[in-house]
């Protein structure tokens, strides 16, 4: 049971660390095969491209549960401690709901590329929903640790790691 509810809390880590090490590889192997073998490879900076799209919405997941998200306190601390955690919940509640809106249009962007006018990257020649797929599965899963923050009882504090 607890290696299930590790594996629960480290989810975006166990998708995000795997993406960085091969996009670091990839880079590194362009970088050779540019600068040493004066030859490039035509599909690894858009590979590159869409690891990083992937790191950047899982990562954003990471960075709600951790608490590393930009936010201005200075306005928040001035208020008193029960005001404070008024407006910790309302601001909550107002990204949940910014998190939905963006998932439900991200949902249509998909929609769009698998059923309607599907397309293929131009280097690879993978599907496009592929890299548009980072949209959905980043908000959701940023929506679902705001939902757990919030509902925890944990307004926003950050995570400390053990």
């Amino acid at each position: 049971m607890n290696t299930v509810k590790k594996f629960l809390n480290n989810f975006e880590e166990f998708i995000v660390v795997p993406l960085v090490a091969v996009m670091t590889a990839v880079i590194i192997l362009q970088v050779f095969f540019r600068y040493v073998l004066k030859g490039s490879l035509p599909w690894s900076e858009e590979l590159a491209r869409y690891l990083m799209i992937w790191v950047t919405f899982v990562g954003a997941s990471i960075g709600v549960k951790r608490g590393a998200h930009i936010g201005v306190e200075v306005l928040v601390m001035a208020l008193p401690k029960n005001v404070q955690t008024i407006v910790k919940y309302v601001g909550g509640i107002i990204t949940i709901i910014f998190c939905i809106v963006v998932f439900g249009a991200s949902l249509g962007i998909l929609y769009r590329q698998i059923i309607i006018s599907p397309q293929n990257s131009p280097a690879m020649r993978i599907p496009m929903w592929w890299a548009y797929g980072a949209i959905p599965a980043g908000t959701l899963l940023m929506t679902i640790r705001f939902i757990q923050i919030l509902f925890m009882n944990k307004v926003f504090k950050a995570e400390t790691r053990d």
